[in-house]
């Protein structure tokens, strides 16, 4: 029987009936098998895809590293498929070909690579059979060669052959309060199965999230809000069946695959900025800013990763002792750091640049160039010698906090003994002069006596670069809810931080708890006065923002929450730049 024509034209008008042409949808890569020389992809894997609303995007098997950067560039989500053994090579072990069926290191080395690379950008990431095989081996856990011989005793058929895929086999029953269980939104499921390896060790950073009634792993998820699921059956294979039973997965997949295709979108029409860093404390241990550290939680992989244009990187001068010969070796040690930002940054001028200015910071953002910029966490750097203000405004340091972890020569700190009751007489003046030369004054680490004293002393808005609230967490170097109104009234802002004891009194703290700090502080102080300021190698971190190539997990975060782009521009340095104009134009 002679089959009809596909009337191509009567289509082609179709699709353009009406504007727009097609509904956006998240692209989901999806790697290839590759077999006699060729790559090849199972239906069922794109079908689910296109079911659950996404677009697939298939990724063939190479090496090359350009090429597999380039493509995560234009992918929201990645999709590891099934197919051949892993070479236990790559977990450290020898093989044992008694045990190991056909294994393919053309898939192999680019997998366990595109696993890592994908996790850095915090993309979503679902792994299927082979694929959570090859999570836990690109993150450091291990994997059965066999799973018959290496767990023993009796387990189920794992190989279902001759039944069809799409024929589930045998149970699997969830952890209690995982991800997978929310979706599935009961206690086991039934699934298929196919595989003779499997995850005998879940990597750091990843938990158990299923097992069957043998004891074999079935599932595992990433921790720390990192969107990460591998399961060890094939999900994919029951649409092929018109069997919509496993699409929660998939929905999850596209779901998570959405809200992060709306953050590379944001990020790449605001300027994102992070008002506080301590990196340069670790350039004695030989950080370079264009490699990716082992170390530092900031560097120029990093910050493209996770989408951040612009940092300050502070010169940090630790409280001591204040005779002449102290003072002067803080000033020497504050030269000595602004100087080795500036090296770093000229080693790497073709893709970052050293500004002072608002505008410049938009001009860079503009020419697809990273921001450096320069602060002082310490007047102790500055001695009794007020001329340094001057200076260092012209060395292009735009912001100096006044005091640390003591009492200085300007102020009383917030870990301080209340010398001053306040500012100084030395410190009011050190106000004035940096008011003067449009440096912006910083009161993080000041006592309320201090942060009071300067707000009213003041002729422009002041900010504290990386500070939180006492409201939710009483510590001393916490905002009151009274501090951040009175910073917001006189049009500063306050920039939350990362530090773990400042957002919690217990525990370790978590990406949710400083998005808590960080809408307290707008609900008291308001959209236009809050902004992010890390404290990234100042022991700022926090689980599922780790570093800074996990920052756009905050605007994951805001997304879920219903902020709008405009909202998360004034949080991610709209605010902040707003303030240095303001500060910089008075002294004009």
């Amino acid at each position: 029987m002679k089959q009809d024509k596909f009337d191509f034209m009567s289509e082609y008008k179709e699709l353009h009936s009406g504007f727009p042409l097609a509904k956006p949808r998240p692209v989901i890569g999806i790697t290839a098998n590759f077999r006699d020389g060729n790559a090849a992809l199972a239906e069922a894997y794109y079908a689910s895809v296109i079911e659950a609303g996404g677009t697939p995007l298939v990724i063939p098997p190479y090496a090359n590293r350009d090429a597999l950067v380039e493509t995560l560039k234009h992918i929201d989500a990645l999709l590891l498929t099934g197919g051949a053994d892993i070479d236990p090579r790559y977990m450290g072990e020898e093989p044992d070909y008694a045990l190991l069926h056909a294994v393919n290191p053309k898939r192999d080395e680019q997998e366990i690579l595109l696993a890592r690379l994908a996790d850095d950008r915090a993309l979503p990431i679902l792994g299927i059979c082979r694929g959570i095989q090859t999570l836990a081996v690109a993150f450091g856990g291990k994997v059965h060669q066999d799973q018959y011989a290496g767990i023993g005793g009796e387990l189920l058929a794992h190989d279902q052959e001759p039944i069809d895929r799409h024929v589930a086999t045998h149970d699997v029953s969830f952890v209690h309060d995982c991800i997978l269980a929310r979706l599935f939104g009961r206690e086991s499921i039934a699934v298929n199965s196919f595989h003779h390896q499997s995850v005998s060790v879940a990597p750091a950073g990843f938990v158990v999230a299923a097992v069957s009634p043998d004891g074999v792993i079935e599932a595992m998820e990433a921790v720390d809000g990192r969107s990460v699921i591998g399961v060890q059956w094939h999900p994919e294979s029951f649409i092929m069946n018109s069997d919509r039973c496993m699409m929660p997965l998939f929905e999850w997949l596209v779901e998570e695959a959405v809200l992060y295709r709306r953050t590379k979108e944001i990020h790449s029409r605001i300027v994102t900025l992070d008002s506080h860093c301590d990196t340069p404390m670790l350039f004695e241990q030989g950080y370079r800013l264009e490699e990716r550290s082992d170390i530092a939680l900031v560097d120029l992989h990093k910050m493209d990763e996770g989408g951040l244009d612009a940092v300050t990187m502070v010169a940090y001068i630790p409280q001591g002792a204040r005779d002449k010969n102290a003072l002067a070796r803080a000033t020497r040690n504050a030269d000595g750091l602004l100087s080795g930002i500036a090296v770093q940054v000229e080693r790497n001028n073709g893709y970052v640049a050293l500004c002072d200015s608002p505008d410049n910071v938009y001009r860079c953002k503009l020419d697809g160039k990273k921001v450096i910029m320069r602060g002082i966490e310490n007047g102790y750097a500055i001695g009794k010698d007020i001329a340094n203000i001057s200076r260092y405004r012209g060395m292009g340091v735009v912001y100096m906090t006044l005091c640390h972890n003591g009492d200085n020569d300007i102020c009383d700190s917030a870990r301080g003994n209340g010398e001053h009751g306040g500012l100084s007489a030395f410190g009011k003046e050190v106000v004035g002069e940096m008011n003067r030369v449009g440096m912006v004054i910083d009161l993080s680490h000041a006592a309320e006596s201090t942060f009071w004293q300067v707000l009213e002393l003041s002729t422009v808005p002041v900010v504290c670069s990386h500070s939180s609230c006492k409201a939710l967490c009483n510590h001393p170097r916490n905002l009151t809810d009274e501090q951040m109104a009175a910073l917001a009234s006189k049009d500063g802002v306050v920039q939350v931080t990362m530090y773990s004891g400042f957002l919690r009194e217990e525990g370790e703290a978590t990406i949710d708890d400083f998005i808590m700090h960080l809408e307290h502080a707008i609900s008291v102080a308001g959209i236009e006065h809050v902004g992010i300021g890390t404290d990234f190698d100042g022991d700022g971190s926090v689980k599922g923002c780790s570093s800074a190539s996990q920052l756009r997990n905050i605007t994951r975060e805001l997304l879920r929450r219903g902020y709008c782009e405009s909202d998360i521009e004034k949080i991610w340095g709209g605010n902040w730049l707003r303030v240095m104009r303001t500060v910089q134009v008075a002294a004009c």
